[in-house]
């Protein structure tokens, strides 16, 4: 696991402490991971809402064809070999 140090002010590092006080956390690295996931979760689910509504406000449906089962499965593996996973 990598090390990123960061600067904050008084009050943020004592809510942060507070914080991993209060919630369970074991360590303030743990809150600070635990509040990039959910970041990350909330980022995800908003690109998801604006591909949702793209698709409703497009033009009428076609067929799927098998050609576009594989344009999405190449996607797929796209991204999925760009997360690193």
């Amino acid at each position: 696991m990598d090390t990123m140090n960061i600067a904050l002010p008084s009050q943020m590092k004592e809510f942060i402490q507070a914080q991993v006080a209060l919630g369970g956390y074991s360590s303030t690295s743990e809150y600070i991971r635990e509040l990039i996931r959910a970041d990350q979760k909330q980022k995800t689910r908003y690109a998801l809402e604006m591909e949702i509504l793209k698709g409703l406000s497009s033009p009428e449906p076609t067929p799927m064809t098998a050609d576009d089962w594989e344009d999405i499965r190449t996607n797929i593996r796209q991204r999925f070999d760009q997360s690193g996973k």
